[in-house]
């Protein structure tokens, strides 16, 4: 690092910010929100800070969402920020970060849903609507249990199944990923 930053400095006259700047493995570093992986024919991913950062975006909206109306907050809020981050990342080659980040959308999404539902009664009425059999959303909505792990749970991924979200509006971050490469 001193020696490039030397170099740098001297011989090319930049100026080289060291709060900023670091040597390391491609795979250790991460440059305009991207990262490598350490495989022999290294490929871009996106950087864990990245994926942490849109996380927290992500959980602020969602708390936003609560006893709001899911289509309209899926459509207005959650799916232009998806939108923009897939694009942002579209040069990724890694898809396993966009498959996670979909599940757990949804998982949230998920856990809105089952909190609005509130009581039992109210939580079997739901689950019944959405193909349940009347013992298995009893079981399901007095599990004891909380909204996360429930929203987990195979009764929720049996009634909100991936397909209701996309009726709803939401993006998918791997389909339109898969898209994005396409076009490229």
């Amino acid at each position: 690092m001193v020696s490039v930053s030397r170099y740098l400095e001297r011989r090319l006259k930049l100026k080289v910010n060291q709060a900023k700047s670091a040597a390391g493995r491609p795979w250790n570093r991460k440059f305009l929100g991207y990262s490598m992986t350490w495989h022999v024919e290294p490929k871009l991913k996106v950087a864990a800070e990245s994926v942490e950062r849109m996380k927290g975006k992500l959980r602020q909206l969602f708390r936003m969402g609560r006893g709001r109306n899911l289509k309209r907050f899926i459509q207005e809020e959650i799916s232009p920020v998806l939108r923009g981050w897939t694009n942002c990342f579209r040069l990724a080659q890694v898809k396993g970060i966009f498959e996670e980040l979909d599940g757990w959308a949804r998982r949230k999404l998920r856990c809105i849903v089952w909190r609005q539902g509130k009581r039992v009664r109210p939580r079997v009425k739901l689950l019944r609507r959405h193909g349940l059999s009347e013992e298995r959303a009893w079981r399901s909505a007095t599990n004891g249990r909380g909204p996360w792990w429930s929203s987990g749970a195979s009764h929720m991924n049996a009634a909100f199944p991936k397909a209701y979200f996309d009726r709803l509006g939401l993006v998918s971050l791997l389909d339109q990923h898969r898209r994005l490469l396409r076009t490229t």
